[in-house]
């Protein structure tokens, strides 16, 4: 997958936008940063901790923890060109719905 094709998958959700965070591309919704684009093919994603490990014991070759603090709370990157676009929407989601506002998540169908 290209960067292009992930940014247009996470600005398909409810009320995303993106912005920059440190001068690199971000998505928010509702200025909540649920996905940033660093360089070198890489995503990362605001999942749970217990997203971050069903994702990374599923398709290990794809997900791994950010390294330090930020990892530990949930924060995991993935591999671009490893990714299919089922996978990367999936993510997507769930790092949307974990920085939307319980009232969105509801009015768009993503409890």
């Amino acid at each position: 997958m290209r960067p292009e094709e992930f940014r247009r998958i996470a600005l398909d959700l409810p009320e995303a936008e993106e912005k920059a965070h440190f001068g690199k591309p971000d998505f928010r919704v509702r200025n909540r940063i649920f996905a940033t684009l660093p360089p070198g093919g890489r995503v990362v994603f605001k999942l749970t901790p217990e997203e971050q490990t069903v994702v990374t014991e599923a398709e290990p070759g794809i997900f791994r923890p950010v390294k330090g603090g930020w990892g530990r709370q949930g924060w995991t990157e993935a591999d671009l060109a490893a990714a299919d676009e089922t996978t990367m929407r999936s993510a997507c989601r769930m790092a949307w719905r974990n920085a939307a506002p319980p009232g969105l998540r509801k009015a768009a169908g993503y409890p």
